[in-house]
């Protein structure tokens, strides 16, 4: 199952045209806290605009969910067991030697810029295979940033959204004889941490989301809208009920309140905006319709779900399930959606495939092309998720993972905790609330779902 681009590292295909591309990358945005995913009052008027313009991805997933893991993934093509970076742990050096597909474009041909979040280390120094580099040490602040500006130490004051946000309108408004490829990553709406001299991180309650001055009175009072799941205490899922500590169990109280909510949404409301001006950009410039634009976030959150709150990490569709958009009108039907499972590890071949630029290096991806173009024969009906330890959060320590999802069934296998394996039947519980691996039903579709998951292992 892990392929390859099949050619010698870093060629170009001969004779074919190479579109300017924009990568948009939030920072735990689930799938549904925009319009055009149907949230009922969030103002993204421009990403609903990539949405209507191009194709909406209704079945997107990362394969780990958790930020430095999942991007890394987003560069290479490959799942975190193979690349390497597992946790959100410093792993600045190692970052530095991933094989990304921005190093394969660079050597394609094109200009190649990177503005916002690295999220791998707290090392700000730019990476190997862009021309421009605009980032900020680890995770950053959201006022007043102090960048990394191509090698120079720049001091900037204002939200560090709105930064972003013009750095990235600059850089696709310059004036150029190359094509172009820029990985614009939003801070946003990650909440703010305490981050210490050392480069450590530490905020037991989860940090606090800040939305820009102008936004602070937005959507007051709206309801946020909720699953059914949220604020229920998890039933059969013996690896959230164990009692670790003196954490209170999981419930109502463990929840995501509507304020915190609705501050995500402020907060994104000025990433919205900044994508107006990447936009305009591209529109006054004439190069628009010659950009593909893709928008799409790290992983998802918790808002209470099983309890769960200020959280990602876990198996679960509120954390694996991310927003896919892409707008290119010489391929794409505006307006079209597609239903076939894509993943994060997805993108590195189709943005190679996309800009005719070959990589000797393995993928585990597939290049989302032909589901662009409305061919979606021998697609793929299953996926691994996989999840390595840690013990950031108390929460789940010892929740290691692999798990495999169909377009029916998802079964979780912890790696640390016995007797604790979770299986769902989406079709009948798209929530899941009910773990079915000790009922018939679910006898009978475990050893098929075992056998395909230690397939996906193997490779």
């Amino acid at each position: 199952m892990l392929g390859s681009l099949l050619a010698a590292p870093f060629a170009r295909a001969a004779g074919a045209a190479q579109p300017n591309i924009v990568f948009i990358l939030m920072d735990d945005l689930r799938w549904d806290e925009i319009g055009c995913n149907g949230h009922p009052f969030a103002e993204t008027p421009n990403i609903d605009r990539i949405a209507r313009e191009g194709v909406r991805f209704r079945n997107a997933f990362v394969t780990t969910p958790l930020c430095s893991p999942s991007r890394a993934s987003f560069l290479t093509g490959q799942y975190a067991h193979a690349h390497g970076i597992i946790d959100n742990t410093a792993r600045d050096a190692q970052s530095h030697r991933l094989p990304t597909f921005p190093r394969v474009l660079h050597a394609a041909g094109y200009e190649t810029g990177f503005v916002g979040k690295w999220h791998m280390g707290n090392d700000d120094s730019p990476r190997p295979g862009f021309d421009h580099w605009v980032s900020f040490k680890g995770q950053g602040t959201y006022h007043d940033p102090e960048l990394n500006e191509n090698g120079k130490t720049v001091k900037a004051a204002d939200y560090t959204t709105d930064v972003l946000s013009d750095r990235a309108a600059a850089y696709v408004a310059r004036k150029r004889t190359r094509p172009f490829f820029l990985w614009l990553a939003h801070k946003a709406v990650h909440p703010e941490l305490t981050q210490y001299a050392d480069g450590s991180i530490s905020d037991p309650n989860g940090g606090v989301f800040l939305p820009a001055e102008r936004h602070k009175a937005l959507y007051m009072g709206r309801t946020v809208p909720r699953r059914p799941n949220a604020e229920q205490p998890p039933a059969g899922k013996p690896a959230l009920q164990r009692k670790i500590g003196n954490l209170p169990p999981l419930g109502p109280a463990t929840g995501t309140d509507d304020e915190t909510i609705r501050n995500r949404l402020r907060m994104l409301k000025a990433a919205d905006e900044g994508i107006g001006r990447v936009l305009a950009a591209l529109e006054t410039t004439g190069r628009l319709d010659d950009t593909v634009v893709i928008f799409t976030s790290d992983e998802g959150y918790f808002f209470g779900e099983h309890g769960l709150s200020f959280e990602r990490r876990l198996a679960y569709e509120e954390s694996i399930r991310i927003p896919l958009l892409v707008r290119y009108p010489r391929l794409a039907r505006a307006g079209s959606t597609i239903d076939g499972f894509a993943l994060g590890i997805d993108i590195a071949p189709t943005v190679l495939g996309l800009a005719n630029a070959k990589s000797g290096h393995p993928m585990h991806g597939r290049s989302l092309v032909p589901l662009l173009e409305g061919r979606s024969d021998g697609w793929r009906k299953s996926f691994m998720i996989e999840y390595f330890s840690d013990n950031t959060m108390p929460r789940i320590s010892h929740m290691g993972y692999r798990a495999l999802r169909t377009e029916r069934w998802k079964y979780i296998r912890y790696s640390e905790l016995e007797g604790m394996d979770e299986l769902y039947d989406l079709a009948n519980d798209p929530y899941e609330m009910r773990n079915v691996i000790g009922t018939g039903a679910g006898m009978k579709a475990l050893p098929a779902l075992r056998a395909e998951l230690e397939r996906f292992a193997r490779s």
